[in-house]
């Protein structure tokens, strides 16, 4: 029962620690849409494309309802360069296929990591019953240690040299080279140059680091407080 109690609450923890994940990509993304007007501003996106901020919110919009499904076709016409024409090209369209599938899939990784949590959290409660919380509370902690390892080791990564972590994701995520774009012929690397990705790396890192501090916070005061319930006793 031991063993089967530890491993309940291990699986739980790591799937709470996947939702947070992925969630934290889905709030960094579309919680806020301000947050790409100020990128454009301070990577001058306008200016490379030849684009008011309108036209470029129109394609943002587009381009991000079409990520998570909710359009079928990535075509959007509109005014760059002073043409009213596709914004995207064939090549566009292809990788954006590929992206699509990474993070319809992480969506869906997200739904199975729900109903690991729901059936660990079940398991858990019929095997350890007073324990539950003491488990799962040192289940995290133990957990949220080697994650602070990895989180350690990608940081250290991402500051010294971003543009080669940015690229090895591409190479493990993406089987082909549609990732690779030319800013005299494509408009989407214009409109989302490298220090934008970095931007957003930062971003998704502070909702993740940010849902980790709370869920850290509740274990620590789960944890204090079996504690004293067991000292009244």
């Amino acid at each position: 029962m031991n063993g089967l109690r530890w491993i309940s609450g291990v699986a739980a923890s790591a799937a709470a620690v996947v939702i947070l994940l992925i969630s934290s990509f889905q709030a960094a993304m579309y919680l806020d849409f301000g947050i790409y007007e100020r990128e454009y501003t301070k990577y001058q996106v306008l200016k490379a494309l030849d684009m008011e901020m309108e036209d470029a919110m129109y394609v943002t919009r587009e381009m991000m309802a079409y990520l998570k499904g909710d359009r079928e076709r990535l075509s959007v016409v509109t005014t760059v360069e002073g043409v009213r024409q596709d914004f995207f090209n064939e090549q566009d369209r292809l990788h954006m296929e590929d992206v699509q599938v990474l993070f319809l899939g992480g969506l869906s990784l997200r739904r199975w990591a729900s109903a690991v949590l729901a059936a660990a959290l079940a398991l858990l409660a019929f095997v350890c019953r007073k324990d539950m919380w003491k488990t799962l509370a040192g289940s995290f902690q133990a957990t949220l240690g080697v994650l602070a390892v990895c989180i350690l080791l990608l940081g250290i990564a991402v500051a010294r040299d971003f543009n080669a972590v940015f690229t090895k994701f591409h190479e493990i995520f993406f089987d082909n080279d549609l990732w690779l774009f030319d800013p005299a012929t494509d408009y989407m690397i214009r409109m989302l140059p490298e220090g934008l990705f970095f931007d957003m790396v930062l971003r998704i890192g502070g909702f993740f680091l940010t849902g980790l501090g709370i869920c850290l916070a509740l274990s620590i005061f789960c944890m204090v407080r079996v504690r004293k319930q067991s000292a009244a006793r």
